[in-house]
Parts: structure tokens; C-alpha cells; sequence
């Protein structure tokens, strides 16, 4: 059989075996193209930026006016020298960048959130590795002028509590310019940002000094909302702030007992669910929580660390959304969250990325087919009745 099938190549002409190997060629880079550049397209595209009520049926330029485009997302978790692979960290990364920036050109956000875990080796990494981090993080997540960036800080940035020291915490607050109390303010929208790995609540220089800059903004933000138990004398001095209840950002959830209640496709898997959340490791503590519900009474929070969607209602009425990991190295269906916000109002809508396993399914496909179309072409394929024929020749011999 081989040796017919040798002699077969060889006596087909040229021209026409070039002309084979340039159709290979092109199918090769159709398929290239396609899982990683148009697949980025093609999942996004399908994703829109939900309506608030208020203004669903306003004009166009009052709703662009007024209405923040928001995307939130968390947990990238950018690789670094120790533990991660070169061809790992390679595919990990142009997988994020791609659905970063195919986003960023197709939906046109106000401005992006990330919700901690940015790098994967803060916790530990020495100044050469930490500024290779941040260079590569910065052109994955580059963002063109119209559209804000804004990093809040997580455990493998500067550490768990008992890893984290003023050194790791500086050198993110100056790439960031994140500091671990701090307000913004879009459209008349206020945003608390939250240094969790910060409430642990047990005294120390960096917990201090995060709870005493929580507390002023907490008093600045009720002086502006006319709090009941804030009277007049007391805020005749504290800057006035737009007067909407605050949407809180941070990376640890609030305190949760587990998982058991999240549902959905990209909720923590079955085996998972069950599992107790330890406090100050997997969700802040149940004090550090009522704190931050006391202090702000937000209408949000958005958070991150699980790696997987939840939602929540805090005092039966306070809505937390955990956001799942924006990496495939931690899921097989990454999202990230748009939201449409207003001083008064907020909606939220997920936006999915590719499956992976969908990408890999494609590849093995195409790589099958290849395979088929390189037999069929040096007519090295044998079919069916010819192969059932010789054995049930030799079997005959036998």
C-alpha cells in the first residue's frame, strides 16, 4: 500500500503539489485568523449596554450625557517568573488582551474597573519581575484617552495580610495611583474604593490608617446626603459631594457563609458551593462587613477573589455581585460585567468571552480535516471495502 502510495506522489506534477500546499497554507491562516483575532469579535459583538430605566427612553445624546458606561472586571492574574510557564503566560495573556481591547474599540466604555488580583506574583515578586509585570500590564490593558482606568487592589498584588508590607503597598499605590481609602466621583456618580486585604481589623499601621480614611469619606459622603445623624454644624466644613448613595468597589466579597446560593452558568462549580468561606482569607469578616455597610449604606458592591459569579442581597437589600476571573487560566468562560449607571440608578448586563474549549474544538477539527485532506490528495486513504476485503483475504490465507 505505501509504496503504491509513494510512488503516486511523486508522479504528481509539481505545479499542482504547490498549488495543494498554497490551499493548506491558506486554510492554516484561516483558521489562525479566526480563533484569535475574529472570535474576539464575533462573542463581543453580540454584547450591549443594558438600560436604565430612567432615561430607556430619553433621546440619545441625554442618555450618553448622562448615563456612565462602566466595565468591570477582576482577577487577571498576569504571570510572573516563578510560577508561571513562558508558553503559558504567551497564551494566557494574548487571550485577555485581545477581548480587552476587541471590547475596549467595540463598546466604547466611560471607564473600566479592575477589581484586584492584577498580577499573580506581587505578593512576592522583587522590583526586576514587578516592573516587567507592570510594563506587560500596561500594554495588554492600554486604554485610548477618552476611556479611564482604575485598579483597586487585591491579595496577590501586595500579599494576604500577613504577607503585605509598606514597601509592596507603595510600589502599587504609585503604579495605580490607588490608595486604600479613595473616592471618585463620574457623572455624579460616587465610587468608594476599598483596600480589603486592609479590614482585618486587628491594628495595625496599614488597617489603621485605611479604616481612618473609610471613616472620613463615610462622613463626607453622609454630610452630602443630609444623613439624619449628621447635622449642619457638623458638616459645615466637609466638602460638599454629589448626593447619590455610593456604589462600593473592593476585591474581597462581604462576608458570605459559601457559595451554596450563587447560580448560573459561571457560579462556582457543584462540588465547590458548599464549601465555608473562611473569613478574612476567602470574604472579609462579618465585622469589617457590617462596617462598610454602616459606614457607606451603598446601593452596589462589586467584587471579585472567588473567581466565580455570585449574587447577593446584604440586609435584604443591598446588592453585592462577585465578578468571575477575566483569565481562562482560572475558567473556561471568562466574562466581565457592563454597567449602565446614573446617580440614581444602575443596570447590569454580563458580556461573556469565547469558551475555550470551543477554540480547542475548532483547532482539533480543523487539524482532523487537514489530516483527511492531505490522504485524500496523495490517495493514501484505502476505503472501507477495500481495507474489509484483504482482511478477510489474509484471514482466508491463514
Amino acid at each position: 500500500m505505501w509504496s503504491s502510495g509513494s510512488s503516486t506522489v511523486k508522479s504528481l506534477p509539481l505545479k499542482k503539489r504547490l498549488c495543494f500546499l498554497l490551499k493548506l497554507v491558506c486554510l492554516v491562516i484561516s483558521v489562525l485568523i479566526f480563533c484569535e483575532f475574529v472570535v474576539y469579535l464575533v462573542v463581543i459583538f453580540q454584547c450591549q449596554w443594558p438600560e436604565v430605566k430612567g432615561v430607556a427612553h430619553t433621546g440619545k445624546n441625554e442618555t450618553s450625557s448622562s448615563v456612565l458606561k462602566a466595565m468591570i472586571l477582576a482577577d487577571t492574574h498576569l504571570l510572573g517568573e516563578i510560577k508561571g510557564h513562558w508558553l503559558d503566560k504567551l497564551r494566557r495573556e494574548w487571550q485577555m488582551e485581545r477581548s480587552f481591547q476587541t471590547a475596549l474599540w467595540l463598546l466604547q466604555p466611560d471607564i473600566v474597573f479592575i477589581l484586584g488580583d492584577v498580577f499573580d506574583e506581587g505578593k512576592w515578586s522583587l522590583p526586576k519581575a514587578w516592573e516587567d509585570d507592570v510594563r506587560r500590564f500596561w500594554k495588554m490593558f492600554k486604554c485610548p484617552v477618552s476611556t479611564e482606568l482604575v485598579v483597586v487592589v487585591g491579595n496577590h498584588d501586595i500579599g494576604f495580610h500577613y504577607e503585605t508590607t509598606a514597601y509592596k503597598v507603595n510600589r502599587f499605590e504609585k503604579v495605580f495611583n490607588f490608595t486604600s481609602g479613595k473616592l471618585i466621583t463620574r457623572k455624579g456618580i460616587n465610587f468608594v474604593l476599598v483596600n480589603s486585604v486592609a479590614m482585618q481589623g486587628d491594628g495595625c499601621a496599614l488597617c489603621r490608617s485605611a479604616e481612618a480614611k473609610l471613616v472620613a469619606l463615610s462622613h463626607k459622603l453622609n454630610c452630602s446626603q443630609q444623613k439624619p445623624n449628621h447635622s449642619n454644624r457638623r458638616c459645615s466644613d466637609v466638602e460638599k459631594l454629589p448626593a447619590s448613595e455610593p456604589i462600593l468597589l473592593q476585591h474581597y466579597p462581604l462576608y458570605r457563609k459559601s457559595d451554596a446560593e450563587c447560580s448560573g452558568e459561571d457560579s462556582a462549580p457543584p462540588e465547590e458551593k458548599n464549601i465555608p468561606f473562611k473569613e478574612k482569607y476567602d470574604v472579609l469578616s462579618q465585622e469589617a462587613s457590617q462596617k462598610l455597610l454602616w459606614w457607606f449604606h451603598p446601593r452596589l458592591i462589586l467584587s471579585g477573589h472567588t473567581h466565580s459569579a455570585c449574587e447577593v442581597l446584604h440586609a435584604g437589600k443591598i446588592p453585592e455581585i462577585s465578578v468571575p476571573s477575566f483569565s481562562w487560566r482560572n475558567r473556561n468562560n471568562p466574562s466581565f460585567i457592563m454597567g449602565s449607571i446614573t446617580p440614581t440608578d444602575f443596570s447590569l448586563q454580563k458580556c461573556f468571552l469565547p469558551y475555550e474549549s470551543r477554540v480547542c474544538a475548532i483547532y482539533c477539527a480543523a487539524g482532523a480535516l487537514l489530516v483527511i485532506l492531505v490522504l485524500a490528495h496523495f490517495q493514501l486513504l484505502t476505503p472501507p471495502f477495500y481495507f474489509a476485503q484483504r482482511l478477510i483475504s489474509k484471514h482466508k490465507a491463514v
